[in-house]
């Protein structure tokens, strides 16, 4: 291995009462390529900023090559004292020349010249990323590069960073951008940190065996309390395997679309057909907006169906809003007609996450300050209701305010999705969201039983969501593809075009002897399904007993041996279903 030109020995660094982390070794090679993975509230951005050198540790010796230039790119840039975009990016002692950073806003495709105060926050992150990279830096430290930019600018940093000479560290939630890029993935986790050549392609596998060893060794010592505190994620790693089993629902769901969908850009649903009608929750019929001499939509003719998971992507600009908001009825189309069931019933998240007063506890938002929280009719406790949204039980009390941004995020949703509805509209989710937090959102809309309109310009949570994809180019024009992003992609793409991949694809899994199930697999693979549904129907039976509010006071005995074997249910579910699919994916693979 070459010499770091960039390291931190014994690393410490006090947060409130206690250590943030402790005692970390982290090093950076010349040309490394590391993702940093952790937690909301690990301390990743905290990590960022020492080795930037922009805070101090408590402890730990710093070592630099002298000479070496380290530019970090903050996920929030402080821009308010400064008149136009230009003057903050060429401001300070390290600071880039004007024309460094002119060359690369006019590729982002940013007017440097613009009021600062009034920029939005696409323009305030590119103007951020021209600041950062026309510093010819030779470590550039990456804190979530990708937030508020559209795909064109996305897959314009993905390709400069893939021709840089340096290195750097990315925190980022974009999975696509972060397997095409790294090499290497530090990974932050309870106060240490751990490092594998490996890129965030491999981290998923990785993490599993790491939590299994622990597991294992927790069991051999017969710690429950080690136990207890795996269990996030020992939820994370079942969650994963049981999405494998929705990503095969998703696929049947995109079929069944793609057989209603006609040639590119044109919807053709059998408009005669009375059952496609009665499923159509939403109707654009040839609808046309425009502002000013300006067409943001040309003609679109769509559907939308009871069920539907519809993503909407384009560049910044494109019209992504203003066709959410046509469909949800909020505008009115200056030709054409939107026609929306008088069922509908529908729930916003948007990214100002404006229904959280920082004032409130956790248990405000949640259940008005109670312990139960009424969740699309069925009372659960607010304790095991914050487990399922990845919180450790104790946040109950925190407030709002003493929340990570991603964390906020994510309680805002575990407060919307309590409720009872039938549409779910999401602007821009994974915003601010954590790895696992995402893999819990993916599961949330896959289970979720009503109708989904997504605006996202993350690439992989598209393709793990969405059943139709709704693409705008500016121009007024609406391709309507059945699949997720790598689809539309593909449809851009132009005959005899090939689009270079950064990454190779993984390896095929190796073939098996077995040429059939054995007994005991057989059986389970045949019995577990109605086990699980049993195990369903026996949580919800205790679930009843204990929305009765005066249980805990009037017989806290049963109460206590209830929530015991509630939670026996729960891991015996989740262990029934990792079983079954296992043995699915082995009868997939023998045929």
């Amino acid at each position: 291995m070459a010499a770091p030109i960039l390291s931190y020995e014994g690393l410490g660094l006090v947060q409130g009462s206690g250590w943030l982390f402790q005692d970390l070794d982290i090093y950076i090679g010349a040309r490394d390529r590391l993702a940093l993975i952790g937690r909301n509230g690990a301390g990743k951005t905290t990590l960022l900023k020492l080795l930037a050198n922009r805070i101090d540790a408590d402890k730990g010796k710093r070592t630099i090559v002298p000479g070496t230039h380290v530019v970090i790119l903050e996920q929030e840039p402080y821009l308010s004292t400064f008149d136009t975009l230009m003057d903050y990016a060429t401001a300070g002692p390290d600071a880039p020349e004007d024309h460094a950073v002119a060359a690369i806003a006019d590729q982002l495709g940013i007017d440097m010249s613009r009021t600062a105060s009034s920029a939005s926050g696409g323009e305030r992150r590119r103007a951020a990323i021209a600041r950062a990279l026309a510093q010819d830096p030779d470590v550039l430290l990456l804190d979530e590069p990708t937030n508020h930019l559209d795909l064109a600018a996305i897959d314009w940093l993905e390709n400069w960073l893939s021709r840089y000479t340096g290195a750097f560290v990315v925190i980022s939630h974009d999975r696509t951008f972060l397997t095409r890029l790294t090499r290497q993935t530090l990974w932050l986790d309870r106060g240490s940190i751990r490092r594998k050549e490996i890129g965030f392609g491999g981290f998923d596998e990785w993490t599993e065996a790491v939590f299994a060893e622990e597991a294992r060794a927790a069991q051999r010592l017969d710690s429950r309390l080690r136990l207890e505190a795996h269990w996030l994620e020992r939820g994370v790693t079942a969650r994963r395997k049981r999405n494998q089993g929705r990503l095969e629902k998703l696929k049947e769901m995109r079929a069944t679309r793609a057989a209603m969908i006609g040639g590119p850009g044109v919807a053709k649903l059998g408009l005669a057909n009375d059952d496609v009608r009665s499923k159509s929750v939403i109707v654009a019929d040839h609808i046309t907006k425009r502002f000013g001499d300006r067409t943001i939509i040309r003609d679109f003719d769509f559907r939308v169906q009871r069920g539907d998971r519809i993503g909407i992507v384009g560049a910044n600009g494109a019209g992504k809003s203003t066709l959410l908001k046509l469909l949800t009825g909020e505008i009115q189309p200056d030709e054409g007609t939107v026609t929306l069931a008088p069922t509908l019933d529908g729930i916003v998240i948007d990214q100002q996450r404006s229904l959280l007063a920082p004032d409130k506890s956790v248990r405000d938002i949640l259940a008005d300050g109670g312990d139960w929280v009424e969740v699309r009719g069925v009372k659960k406790h607010i304790q095991g209701y914050l487990k399922d949204f990845l919180f450790d039980p104790a946040i109950a009390e925190a407030s709002v305010g003493a929340l990570s941004g991603g964390e906020r995020s994510r309680l805002l949703l575990a407060r919307e999705f309590a409720r009872e509805s039938n549409l779910l509209v999401l602007d821009e989710p994974t915003n601010d969201l954590d790895l696992e937090t995402l893999d819990l959102l993916q599961e949330v809309i896959a289970d979720y039983e009503g109708t989904v309109l997504l605006v996202s310009h993350d690439r992989d949570f598209l393709d793990r969501t969405v059943t139709v994809t709704l693409g705008l180019d500016g121009s007024g024009k609406v391709d309507i593809v059945a699949g997720g992003y790598a689809d539309w992609e593909a449809k851009r793409v132009k005959p005899g075009a090939t689009k270079t991949k950064a990454a190779a694809a993984a390896p095929p899994p190796p073939p098996t002897a077995r040429k059939k199930l054995s007994y005991k697999d057989q059986r389970d693979y045949d019995m577990l399904p109605g086990r699980i549904e049993e195990i369903e129907r026996e949580m919800a039976k205790i679930e009843t007993d204990l929305s009765d509010g005066g249980l805990f006071t009037r017989d806290n005995t049963r109460f206590t041996a209830l929530t015991a074997k509630l939670d026996a249910l729960r891991n015996e579910k989740a262990a029934a279903e990792d079983r079954w699919l296992a043995l699915a994916e082995e009868v997939e693979a023998l045929g």
